[in-house]
């Protein structure tokens, strides 16, 4: 049996991220996306796009692993304001101290065998660390897997939600939060 661990992504790891983000939306969000931002993953761009969110102080960007493979990852860091205020721009009493998992993907051929909960769990140290009690993240309301698996850990839809536009479609998309204090590490 292959060893799985959550390490921190250093630049060396961008290409595989970048390979995952691309796989991952390609089987799971082709029918939310569509073709354009597809495409636009396949972009230079993307690459220095993670390459410039690992070398970001303040951003956890953590690489989940299973033997010599990379099998998914997770960026988080310390929540701005617009992503815990209300609908109507209003900032909760502990906006300081929430913590925004902007990202988290497992490759889909490497689901259901911890990893999310890894990462999850590694992140939740990382923003801790930071001063978050509370964690938030975005997912969007079709995918019903990522919503099982927060629901999982106990975090649930605030109430709030957002619009994404692709420039071919819209992602209705709801805001989860989270206690950050009993997620646990598992390796």
């Amino acid at each position: 049996m292959s060893l799985a661990q959550v390490r921190a992504a250093t630049t060396t790891d961008v290409p595989e991220i970048a390979r995952i983000q691309r796989e991952t939306w390609r089987v799971a969000y082709a029918e939310f996306l569509g073709e354009q931002a597809l495409a636009a993953l396949d972009a230079p761009e993307t690459e220095q796009h993670w390459t410039a969110a690992v070398e970001h102080p303040g951003t956890a960007v953590l690489v989940a692993t299973e033997g010599e493979f990379t099998v998914g990852f997770c960026v988080a860091g310390k929540a701005p304001a617009d992503e815990v205020a209300s609908a109507a721009g209003e900032l909760p009493e502990d906006a300081e101290s929430v913590g925004l998992i902007a990202t988290m993907l497992v490759e889909p051929r490497w689901g259901r065998r911890g990893h999310g909960g890894r990462l999850l769990g590694h992140a939740a140290r990382e923003l801790r660390e930071l001063g978050a009690e509370r964690g938030v993240s975005w997912v969007a309301q079709s995918d019903s897997a990522s919503l099982a698996f927060y629901k999982r850990v106990g975090w649930h839809p605030d109430g709030t939600v957002r619009t994404l536009d692709t420039g071919e479609k819209t992602i209705r998309e709801l805001r989860l939060t989270g206690s950050l204090a009993y997620l646990q590490l598992t390796s």
